[in-house]
C-alpha cells in the first residue's frame, strides 16, 4: 500500500494532466514527437523541470517506455530533472570559453550568489545547482557552438558573447533588480 500512495503524491495534477493529454494528442505518434512532448511539458511547469511523476505520465500515454522516456530526459542538456530557479546562467565549459576562462566566470558566480557550499564548480563538466532561495539555477554545458564568442554565457536563453566576471555581475544585479 504505501508504493500505491507514492505513485499517486507523484503524479502530476489535473491540470497538469489535461495539458499533457492536450500536448500528446496534438503531437500524436509521429517520428519525433517524444522531444516536442517532453520540451512542452518542461515548459509548462512553474520550475522548468520533468518529474518523474510527468515521465511516468508521458510513457503511460504515449506507451513509450519509461526508461526509453528517461534516457531521453536524461541525453539532451536542454532537459532538467531537478526544479530550476527562476532564471538561469549556464556557462559555457568547451575548450575555446574553457582557455578564455569560463572556470573563473563559473567559480565568481557561485561566490557572488552565495553557493559556498556547492562544491568544486569551476570544475564541473555538467553541472546544475540551483540557489537556495530558488532565484538563480547555474549550469555548464559542453558547448554553445559560439566559439568567436569565447567566454561564453547563457542568460534566461539570451546568448552572451566575450563575457567577463563584471558583465556576468552586472547580468546578475540586472535580474535581481527585476524580481524584487
Amino acid at each position: 500500500m504505501p508504493a500505491q500512495n507514492t505513485v499517486a503524491h507523484d503524479l502530476p495534477d489535473a491540470a497538469a494532466r489535461a495539458f499533457m493529454d492536450q500536448v500528446i494528442a496534438k503531437r500524436g505518434k509521429r517520428p519525433g514527437s517524444l522531444l516536442g512532448i517532453l520540451e512542452a511539458v518542461q515548459e509548462h511547469d512553474g520550475h522548468k523541470h520533468l518529474s518523474l511523476g510527468a515521465l511516468r505520465y508521458v510513457a503511460e500515454r504515449t506507451h513509450v517506455p519509461l526508461a526509453r522516456i528517461y534516457s531521453v530526459a536524461t541525453f539532451y542538456s536542454l532537459f532538467n530533472l531537478q526544479p530550476q530557479g527562476d532564471n538561469t546562467i549556464c556557462i559555457c565549459r568547451g575548450t575555446a570559453c574553457h582557455t578564455r576562462g569560463s572556470r573563473k566566470l563559473l567559480e565568481s558566480l557561485r561566490l557572488e550568489l552565495g553557493l559556498n557550499d556547492a562544491g568544486h564548480l569551476g570544475e564541473a563538466d555538467k553541472l546544475s545547482v540551483t540557489t537556495p532561495d530558488g532565484k538563480f539555477t547555474i549550469r555548464t554545458v559542453a558547448c554553445f557552438g559560439q566559439c568567436a564568442l569565447a567566454p561564453v554565457a547563457e542568460v534566461n536563453h539570451r546568448i552572451c558573447g566575450h563575457v567577463n566576471e563584471r558583465t556576468l555581475e552586472r547580468e546578475v544585479q540586472a535580474l535581481e533588480r527585476e524580481h524584487r
